[in-house]
């Protein structure tokens, strides 16, 4: 596994998304309680499918999953050290409520489903005709 380039995707990755996340809570204009989350959910998709993409240019042989947990802690370990501090605490939340929230575990593992579906339609369909071969 090419470990500091799944990590380096995961940052893109947490910066887009914590664009959008603050672009979309601070629309006024839109009075939905998770509207933020719904954002985040809808934008994760496109974002973790182009990371593994460009993940997968240099190695084909690391399952999607691992590569996935990569990139979905390195967001965390981001989230923990700055979207927390900066963004939740000073609106009274706290780190229990974003780490047990549901619309966080709901988008950590569609983070990981998208990077595994990734793999099993784009990368392992083609080491298995190699491996055919």
């Amino acid at each position: 596994m090419k470990l500091k380039r799944a990590i380096l995707i995961g940052v893109i990755i947490w910066i887009i998304a914590i664009l959008f996340y603050t672009i979309s809570s601070s629309i006024s204009a839109f009075e939905l309680e998770n509207l933020s989350n719904l954002v985040l959910f809808i934008v994760i998709m496109p974002l973790v499918w182009f990371g593994s993409s460009y993940y997968y240019k240099k190695d084909k042989t690391t399952h999607g999953y691992l590569v996935g947990q990569t990139m979905l802690l390195t967001a965390v370990v981001l989230d923990a050290l700055i979207t927390v501090p900066f963004f939740i605490l000073p609106n009274g939340g706290s780190y229990y409520s974003f780490f047990t929230s549901l619309g966080f575990w709901i988008i950590a593992f569609e983070f990981l489903l998208v990077a595994v579906l990734y793999w099993y339609t784009r990368v392992y369909p083609n080491n298995f005709k190699n491996h055919q071969s």
